[in-house]
């Protein structure tokens, strides 16, 4: 049984549809996207607002998670890297998490199967 990992990378919202496509011409069609907020080390922004400041310091993000097997980690960072970088603070970050178990609910196919 080949060990399988969850990669979910946090990336700018404007940066979503790009990922996806880019997964899915890939060959990696199955992802789940989930809009979330928080933030990094710069810790929010500061705006203007009828001339006075505040602080936004959660900020919208997407979260885009994959299940792959170990033999394709790799190529679904360097392809979330390259496809969600805009070189700016608040690019995003990408996650790698062993999977145990995969059960797909309808089959009962178990692991690589169920991918």
């Amino acid at each position: 049984m080949a060990k399988m990992f969850k990669v979910e990378a946090i990336i700018k919202p404007l940066k979503m549809h790009q990922v996806k496509d880019a997964l899915d011409e890939a060959g990696f069609p199955s992802l789940t996207i989930i809009d979330v907020k928080g933030r990094g080390q710069q810790k929010g922004i500061v705006q203007q607002w009828r001339g006075k400041e505040y602080c936004v310091d959660l900020l919208p993000k997407t979260k885009i998670e994959v299940v792959v097997a170990e033999d394709k980690v790799e190529e679904i960072i360097q392809l979330i890297q390259s496809t969600a970088y805009t070189g700016e603070i608040g690019d995003g970050k990408i996650f790698v998490i062993p999977i145990e178990t995969v059960v797909r609910i309808r089959t009962g196919e178990r692991n690589g199967d169920a991918l």
